[in-house]
């Protein structure tokens, strides 16, 4: 493999797995020798010291790490304290409501509720810190359990799921009406 193409590749593996790996699986992957791996590595090396990059290779024993480079960290810190915006659109609501009332609770079940998939809803509850997975469910294939977090309880300004408001049956039936809809309109795209 040409230098610059296995540079290249190692960087992007480096950067993908975004901790340590060792050398010896790096020249596996690139189809090169250790000795080779390692002369590519440390040309790397010079480069992210001699340009202005925002990352440097730190060594762990036989294996390396693609790193930000310790004068980066002010603007990290100003991202990372960035308060992220949370967008709840009405498929994210639909599903938190039926995880609070519901939980512990599994997708397949959030799914025979809603009429359609909710692996996005979930994931971006899970992003927001709104839910989070409370273990599995002791049945076949071992479903994971979902349940609603402090920050959710926060959030909503209750103290505990006891204050979450009563639904009416009629309210349950409306929701599960909305969802069967729902569900038939994506059927018909």
């Amino acid at each position: 493999m040409e230098r610059t193409s296995a540079k290249a590749a190692i960087e992007a593996i480096l950067f993908a797995m975004g901790e340590s790996v060792e050398v010896s699986r790096l020249a596996d992957a690139i189809g090169e020798d250790v000795k080779t791996t390692r002369d590519i590595l440390g040309e790397m090396e010079q480069e992210y010291r001699q340009e202005s990059r925002g990352i440097s290779l730190a060594w762990f024993d036989s294996a390396v790490q693609l790193c930000t480079k310790a004068e980066m960290y002010e603007y990290l810190i100003r991202i990372a304290k960035a308060p992220r915006k949370m967008v709840l659109t009405d498929t994210v609501i639909e599903t938190l409501s039926i995880i609070a009332y519901k939980q512990p609770i599994t997708r397949v079940e959030i799914e025979r509720i809603r009429g359609v998939s909710c692996d996005h809803a979930i994931n971006k509850l899970l992003e927001y810190d709104l839910v989070t997975e409370l273990g599995r469910l002791d049945a076949p294939g071992r479903p994971l359990l979902f349940g609603t977090t402090q920050q959710f309880l926060r959030c909503f300004g209750v103290g505990s799921l006891e204050e979450l408001p009563e639904l009416s049956t009629v309210q349950m039936e409306e929701f599960k009406q909305q969802a069967e809809a729902e569900a038939q309109m994506q059927l018909e795209i």
